[in-house]
Formats: structure tokens, sequence, C-alpha cells
């Protein structure tokens, strides 16, 4: 793949917000993106061996290998513009430290932030980014 795709929940808030900053922090337009529940989204994920039924992660498709949870959201974060990258250094963090955080805020994303009742329509100038 050429770009990196980031797989997103499309009906929670949290997820949209985040897509939008990546957009916003992703200058040079290196990111690709694709909501879970769409079909483009369930191919990537059969293609890289990852399983479908899992909702509450973000994942980072790139160069067909699959990135989940705070190893998907650190990635991002280090090819994003400006200081946000320097907390790439918390990859350092043992993994399931940091996926224990992550988890407590997947779980309680929809309650804390929202839900959506369908997926996010980017805009005529975005569309070129989103997959489907």
């Amino acid at each position: 793949m050429e770009h990196p795709v980031i797989l997103f929940d499309g009906v929670c808030n949290l997820c949209n917000s985040s897509v939008q900053f990546v957009i916003r922090h992703d200058r040079h337009g290196r990111f690709r993106f694709a909501a879970l529940q769409s079909e483009a989204g369930k191919r990537l994920l059969n293609r890289c061996g990852c399983g479908t039924d899992d909702m509450t992660s973000v994942v980072l498709v790139e160069d067909d290998r699959c990135y989940r949870e705070s190893t998907a959201a650190l990635r991002v974060l280090r090819d994003c513009d400006g200081l946000w990258r320097m907390l790439y250094v918390g990859i350092v963090i043992p993994r399931f430290l940091r996926d224990v955080l992550y988890r407590i805020v997947a779980r309680n994303r929809y309650r804390w932030f929202g839900i959506r009742d369908k997926c996010m329509v980017p805009t005529p100038e975005l569309r070129m980014r989103f997959l489907e």
C-alpha cells in the first residue's frame, strides 16, 4: 500500500474527532481513512489477517501489517506534524500497560463522547483521502 490507512469506528464521536485531528496535523496527506464498519475497512482487516469482529480499537494498516490500540495511536502520532510526534516516546512503555488505559477509554467512549447515527461523510475536499 502506498499510504497507511487508519481504520476507525465510524459512529464514535471520539473516533471521528481523532480523524479530524489527524487530518489537521497531516499536512502532507500521508494517511488514508476508512470506517471499520465499511466494506473497504473489512477488506483491509481480512487482507492483513486481523479479525473484523472487534470495533473497539483504532487500527493502523501500514505495509500490510495491522497495529491496534495504543501502538496504532502512537504510530499515527509519530507521523503527525509538529510537536505531536514527540509523544511517540510513549512506545517505550510496555504495551500491556499502555493498552490498559486505551481499553478503559475504548470501553467508555460512547458514554463519555457520544455516538452518531451513521458514519462520518467527508467533505468533497477530503473525499480522496477516504476509502469507499
